[in-house]
């Protein structure tokens, strides 16, 4: 209540706690084409196993967005990875093949089906699919001379839910098989089960989910959709067969399902990449820091980069790292194609640009293959993250070393150095015994500040996505002292923290009826200014050597 209107006690709390939260820094983003998994939709991915077992495995197509993904991952353990497709891709199907690429456009009611079964994703790795569908028989002799029936427990029957409403042989058994051994490398091998599954669509298992075969193997499946009731099903045609109204059938044989008509169409239009990217663009609903995508030979136009710097520039939270074609760097003998590439993109902070393509191995098809560096310098700033923080510089010796890479498309000399660094281009090098690494740390931003390099970027990142997303509390509070002294309470010990861990060299906080004046109040606003020194990277090193005599004093000429 508001007020007491008679003697009494009344408690109230006010959460004077609040902090400024911890925020991710090192989830990377990429979108290319795959040979298996959805489409248009951002998976996340921890390790190169597992992009492996969700995207599968390169091929001559494939190879450059893979092994540019799994470059990311030698460093970093999230990705959020975007398959996109060209528009003749197909999913196998027992009917006609249809283009399904995700769970959502599955489930929006706009397909139409004619088979039985499609595979869950488009390519030609669903043509190795064949879905087998033992019923209930009389007498079990279905199920007897069936060749999996060593993979199931014993015959389909009645379930518990048809055997209450006194209907018998609602059950089915379900096997997805490798026909051909693409998956599996030997032809015949059953991928996965569904046993005693019901043709009911209210079949109950004992924990109350559903039994129905329909939604048991659109949920469990990670091969395969249902997309129809198999003819000699008793509830063929109809929506669905319920327990209390239909008697189903006995069978007299096994129902297969072989699916045909798969299609790669691995080999995306700069603008169907673009349209991948645009997946990953909203700030509010996917959290992403580290954003790459392969460079194409045939992106003339800077599709693919303008759309990463876009997509960084409108989220605000996270950068883009862009290597050049690899045709601009492979059998050249200086830098001067790189850098007539680069000079046309845009200026910005909110991306970087490396020098050379890489030679890299490919162990699925035991060959080495040339692919961009982006994959691999946005890895180096998630591992900064790791053993530093987001404000280091990802470069050098110490935190810039590339992994797997066996030799550089260019290793430039000191003079193609300077002129990549004029140009807003770090290079990648190989010195004798100390490896191959990114030696420069510079932004896109032709302009010179503080904000050309890619450790300041970083650093403004990680302040700015904290610190907004902490103010969210102070949303409709009353803007008054109180107020405003507990939000700077609540930034001040938060940048301390920074300042310690050596990110920035000084900072201050205004917010007080100096920038909040009657004018601010009177049209509800709230502002606070953040004054921030940022700490920088050493990018050239000075040592002087001074020879002096033998009795000279060092405090005279040294001034200590």
């Amino acid at each position: 209540m508001a007020f007491q209107v008679s003697p009494g006690v009344q408690v109230k709390e006010i959460d004077a706690t609040g902090v400024i939260p911890a925020v991710s820094t090192s989830i990377g983003g990429t979108a290319g084409a795959f040979n298996w998994g959805p489409v248009l939709e951002a998976i996340t991915v921890g390790s190169e196993t597992e992009l492996a077992n969700i995207f599968g495995t390169p091929d001559n197509n494939t190879f450059k967005y893979f092994l540019t993904a799994a470059s990311f991952l030698k460093y970093g353990n999230a990705l959020k990875t975007v398959r996109v497709v060209g528009a003749a891709a197909r999913n196998a199907s027992d009917g006609t093949a249809i283009l399904v690429k995700n769970e959502d456009h599955y489930e929006d009611g706009g397909l139409s089906f004619d088979g039985t079964f499609v595979a869950k994703y488009p390519g030609v790795l669903g043509n190795a699919l064949e879905v087998q569908v033992c019923p209930a028989s009389s007498d079990d002799s279905v199920f007897d001379g069936w060749g999996l029936k060593g993979q199931f427990d014993s015959a389909p029957g009645t379930s518990d839910t048809a055997a209450a409403a006194s209907k018998t042989g609602d059950e089915l058994h379900v096997a997805v098989v490798d026909k051909t051994g693409a998956w599996t490398g030997t032809a015949g091998t059953v991928l996965e089960t569904f046993q005693f599954v019901s043709q009911a669509s209210n079949g109950k298992k004992s924990d109350g989910s559903s039994n129905y075969y329909v939604d048991v193997v659109n949920n469990g499946s990670q091969y395969v959709w249902w997309s129809g009731h198999a003819s000699s099903l008793t509830d063929a045609g109809d929506a669905a067969a319920d327990v209390s109204t239909t008697a189903f059938d006995t069978h007299n044989a096994i129902i297969t399902a072989t699916l045909t008509g798969g299609v790669d169409a691995n080999a995306p239009t700069t603008g169907e990449i673009s349209t991948g990217l645009d997946v990953l663009a909203d700030a509010e609903t996917l959290d992403v820091n580290l954003l790459f995508a392969y460079p194409d030979d045939t992106d003339s136009t800077y599709v693919v980069a303008n759309k990463l710097i876009s997509v960084c520039e409108s989220r605000k939270d996270c950068m883009a790292f862009i290597s050049p074609p690899t045709s601009e760097s492979i059998g050249k003998t200086n830098v001067n194609d790189v850098k007539a590439w680069v000079d046309s993109i845009n200026s910005t902070s909110y991306a970087s640009v490396d020098s050379s393509a890489v030679y890299v191995y490919d162990k699925y098809n035991d060959t080495y293959r040339w692919i961009g560096a982006n994959g691999l310098c946005a890895g180096l700033c998630a591992n900064t993250d790791q053993v530093a923080d987001a404000w280091f510089s990802p470069a050098g010796v110490n935190r810039g070393q590339l992994r797997g890479v066996t030799k550089l498309a260019i290793n430039p000399k000191q003079a193609d150095r300077d002129t990549l660094y004029k140009a807003r281009i770090n290079p990648l090098v190989s010195f004798p015994g100390q490896g191959t690494m990114l030696f420069g740390d510079k932004t896109l931003l032709s302009k010179p500040s503080a904000f050309d390099r890619i450790n300041v970027r970083r650093l403004f990142i990680v302040l700015e996505k904290a610190i907004s997303t902490a103010s969210k509390a102070q949303l409709f509070e009353l803007n008054d002292e109180f107020t405003r002294a507990q939000f700077r309470n609540m930034l001040e010990p938060f940048l301390r923290d920074v300042k310690g861990r050596r990110g920035v060299t000084d900072f201050l906080v205004v917010c007080d009826e100096t920038n909040n004046t009657g004018q601010v109040i009177d049209t509800n606003r709230f502002v606070a200014d953040i004054f921030i020194k940022p700490a920088r990277s050493i990018n050239f090193i000075t040592l002087n050597f001074i020879a002096t005599r033998t009795g000279v004093d060092f405090s005279e000429i040294a001034g200590g």
